[in-house]
């Protein structure tokens, strides 16, 4: 019997990507669902690597993204080939964040394996996300969104501009849905109880 992988392909490189933090109404680092979006991501990730994933590549926004980075950055001790590439869309994306925000940023960047700037210079419009996203897509195997229909936000035009993709060329599309961290927080609670 085959795996999902060999049926489908396998995942070298995986973009990641979902909400920004404030779009899940998270607004500091305390936050509990935080672990448990960590902890999806995380047994996703490992579940590429058994198959042969070799790159996370982000974009560098807060929420989703930065938090994959720090579990990629956990899992290199267990997984040392694994590398992660901050790709962004505009120079200087971090310009208007928080001090705070913009540590935690430029740590991630600085444990990276690979980082530029798509467009080499500040942001100027719109059209610079959907270059990013054209330059993703075309780069790497499969996307892993965390985003969950029945709660729009900021990843549902990367969704749908991955989904067209993938029904015109061998693009993977995988999704953490909100029903998946409910699963995953209840899974935790009951090893806390344990």
């Amino acid at each position: 019997m085959k795996t999902v992988q060999e049926v489908v392909g396998i995942v070298k490189r995986l973009v990641v990507t979902g909400y920004k933090q404030h779009e899940l109404g998270i607004f500091d680092d305390k936050h509990p669902g935080i672990r448990f979006i960590k902890k999806a991501l995380e047994k996703r990730l490992v579940s590429f690597l058994d198959e042969g994933l070799e790159w996370v590549i982000i974009s560098g926004q807060l929420g989703v993204e930065t938090w994959v980075a720090e579990v990629v950055i956990d899992l290199k001790k267990e997984y040392p080939a694994l590398k992660y590439a901050v790709i962004t869309p505009f120079l200087d994306q971090e310009k208007n964040w928080s001090d705070i925000k913009k540590e935690k940023y430029h740590r991630i960047v600085a444990l990276a394996d690979f980082h530029t700037s798509l467009t080499k210079r500040p942001y100027e419009a719109p059209w610079q996300f959907i270059e990013k996203d054209k330059f993703f897509m075309r780069n790497s195997d499969g996307i892993l969104i965390v985003y969950d229909e029945e709660n729009e936000g900021s990843p549902k035009f990367v969704k749908k501009a991955a989904e067209k993709y993938a029904g015109r060329s061998d693009y993977q599309v995988f999704t953490i849905t909100a029903d998946d961290l409910q699963i995953i927080a209840e899974e935790e609670q009951l090893n806390e109880w344990q």
